[in-house]
């Protein structure tokens, strides 16, 4: 074979080729690599929160009394009677709305010895009647003074308990759009701050994420995956957090 027709020539230029479209893919792929490390250094992730300290407008009372008695007809008599004392006792405070729930029936037991065959069973000596009852009031203040108020029952014979009290702020839907507002307000602002500090500015808002809005006890700050909403104390705490990413300039 003549040398000067030889393939080699061409063989190496296509392995030159082949190397330089390599370089030119890896030098490609740094430039990207490189402009996105650029481009995720041009915005700025910050968490802003507002808290608000609220009272609540709305008290729930649960309350029940009881009779015992031999039979159920005697049961339900003593039961409608004393249902007349609490409504009496709640009207003479202004209450006069008031729901009562179905009364619970039960069967009071005792063991007793068969003379017979000196065994032992059980056998029903009564019944006893629950009735619940659930105030819903707006005077936050003068309603939980009734618990101790109703003492005055016990003095008329009326086993009336009280069950506690639930205080309810009916704004905190209201209260969370606005304080979402104050958390992404206060966000912006802490941005603004840790960019002016680098010697940037913001530009815009990219994104926000709203945090779980938490209710707790006054100057609690109790938090939990669900959101905490208290129903314990009448004067709150509400906190709301929002995670937001701005755009630097």
């Amino acid at each position: 074979m003549n040398p000067a027709f030889s393939p080699r020539p061409h063989l190496f230029g296509l392995v030159a080729g082949l190397a330089l479209a390599s370089g030119l893919v890896f030098a490609s792929l740094v430039v990207a690599g490189a402009w996105t490390r650029v481009a995720e250094s041009q915005v700025i992730n910050v968490t802003g929160s507002a808290r608000k300290n609220v009272r609540s407008d709305l008290v729930v009372w649960r309350a029940n009394f009881s009779v015992d008695a031999p039979t159920l007809l005697e049961a339900q008599q003593r039961l409608q009677a004393d249902f007349g004392r609490v409504a009496a006792f709640l009207a003479a405070r202004g209450l006069t709305e008031f729901r009562v729930a179905p009364a619970q029936i039960r069967e009071i037991t005792a063991q007793q010895r068969d003379a017979q065959d000196d065994t032992v069973g059980t056998v029903r000596v009564g019944y006893r009647l629950i009735q619940a009852v659930e105030v819903r009031s707006g005077d936050v203040e003068r309603v939980p003074q009734l618990a101790g108020d109703s003492g005055e029952l016990l003095q008329q014979g009326v086993a009336f308990v009280s069950d506690g009290f639930e205080f309810i702020y009916t704004k905190a839907g209201d209260a969370k759009v606005e304080m979402m507002a104050e958390a992404t307000k206060d966000a912006r602002l802490r941005a603004e701050q840790i960019a002016g500090q680098g010697g940037r500015s913001i530009q815009g808002l990219r994104n926000a994420r709203m945090g779980v809005v938490q209710i707790n006890p006054l100057y609690s700050a109790a938090t939990s995956w669900e959101g905490n909403n208290d129903t314990s104390s009448p004067d709150k705490t509400i906190t709301a957090t929002v995670s937001a990413t701005f755009a630097l300039r």
